[in-house]
């Protein structure tokens, strides 16, 4: 089975040493998803304006997959 790397940047950027082995990517898309949320709760409120969130997905050869990004802003 594939493995599949969700690195994070919030704040400085976080390296998924060891995955998570998956079927393929629209399993990696819905573990993506899943986690996502999961963490976006944890932040709990230390999402500020400029300050992005995302997370990225890769393959085992480290090819992008997928970016999930939540872009935090103030309008002007």
């Amino acid at each position: 089975m594939p493995r599949y790397f969700f690195h994070i940047t919030h704040e400085r950027f976080e390296i998924d040493h060891e995955g998570e082995e998956l079927p393929d990517k629209h399993a990696a898309w819905k573990e993506a998803t899943v986690t996502a949320g999961q963490m976006l709760q944890g932040i709990d409120g230390k999402l500020t304006p400029d300050r992005d969130w995302q997370m990225e997905v890769t393959d085992e050869f480290q090819n992008t997959i997928y970016v999930l990004r939540i872009q935090a802003e103030e309008p002007k």
